[in-house]
C-alpha cells in the first residue's frame, strides 16, 4: 500500500485521459477497486499482524472513508476489495484522516512494516455484472456462515467476448430455470487487469460444503450442464480455478 498517493493521481489522470465510465449501484454493474498484495510465504503471519493492527486502528477511529472486505486465497495473495461510484472515488485521500489520528510516525511506521511482508502490490478494477451472476434471493458478496471461496477465471480474447458472455448468459439461464441453490457472482475484467476475463465467485461453508453444492447442483441440471459448460469452456483462451476465503477479521466498514 506504500504508493496510494502517487498511484491513486496516477489512475485518475489516465481514467480522464481514457474516459472510463463506471456505472452506478442501481444499475447492472458495480465497480470495485481492487488492492491486492503478493506475500511472501515466510511473512504472511507478520502480514496478516500489521492489518489486523491497521483495522484495530480504523475502528479505534472510526474513519469514515474506506469500507472494504478481505479475501485471501491459497497463493497467498490478499485482495483489499472496496465498492466505488465512480474513477475519482479512488483518488480519494483514504487514510488521510487515519494518519492524522494515529500520528505521522506510527502510521508510517505501521505501512513500512507492512511492506516488508510482499515484493509485489498492484491495483485494478472489477466490475459486478448482477446480469450474469445467479443469486435469486439477491445479490450479496458476503453470505453469513460461508467463508470459503473458490475462483473461477475465465480468459478471454476481445474477438470472442460476445460469444462468451452469450454463452454466460445461457449459463445464468438454465440455473434459473432449473431452481438451482448453487449461487454465484461473476465479475468483469476493468481498468488496470492484465488481459480480459471473467472471475466467477462461488461461496461455501468449506471444501466439504462446496463439494456436496457441486454434486448436488450437477445432479440437477442433468445432462444440459457439461453440454453448456463444455461450449462455455472451448471459447477460452485460459482456465484458472483459485480457492481462498474471506477474511472478516481484517475487513472493516465504518460505524455510524
Amino acid at each position: 500500500m506504500k504508493r496510494l498517493k502517487t498511484l491513486l493521481t496516477s489512475l485518475l489522470l489516465l481514467t480522464l485521459t481514457g474516459a472510463i465510465g463506471i456505472a452506478q449501484e442501481a444499475s447492472s454493474t458495480q465497480a470495485y477497486w481492487i488492492h491486492e498484495d503478493v506475500v511472501k510465504p515466510s511473512k504472511v503471519a507478520d502480514y496478516e499482524a500489521i492489518c489486523k493492527e491497521l483495522t484495530d486502528n480504523m475502528k479505534k477511529h472510526n474513519i469514515q472513508e474506506l469500507s472494504t472486505i478481505v479475501t485471501n486465497t491459497e497463493d497467498d495473495r490478499y485482495l483489499w476489495v472496496s465498492p466505488i461510484a465512480n474513477m475519482a472515488d479512488i483518488d480519494k485521500p483514504v487514510f488521510k484522516t487515519l494518519m492524522e489520528k494515529m500520528g505521522k510516525e506510527t502510521f508510517y511506521n505501521l505501512f513500512n512494516r507492512m511492506d516488508e511482508c510482499y515484493e509485489v502490490e498492484q491495483d485494478y478494477i472489477l466490475h459486478l455484472d448482477k446480469s450474469l451472476s445467479y443469486m435469486p434471493e439477491g445479490i450479496t458478496q458476503t453470505p453469513e456462515g460461508e467463508d470459503y471461496r473458490k475462483f473461477f477465471y475465465f480468459h478471454i480474447s476481445p474477438s470472442n467476448r460476445a460469444m462468451v458472455k452469450k454463452t454466460m448468459e445461457a449459463v445464468t439461464n438454465l440455473f434459473s430455470s432449473k431452481g438451482s441453490k448453487f449461487y454465484y457472482r461473476v465479475y468483469k475484467s476493468g481498468f488496470g487487469t492484465r488481459g480480459e476475463f471473467y472471475m466467477v465467485a462461488a461461496a461455501a461453508k468449506n471444501p466439504a460444503d462446496y463439494s456436496a453444492k457441486v454434486t448436488a447442483n450437477n445432479e440437477l441440471l442433468g445432462d444440459e450442464w457439461p453440454k453448456l459448460y463444455g461450449e462455455l469452456r472451448s471459447h477460452l483462451m485460459k482456465f484458472e480455478v483459485v480457492s481462498g476465503r474471506m477474511r472478516p477479521d481484517m475487513g472493516y466498514s465504518p460505524s455510524e
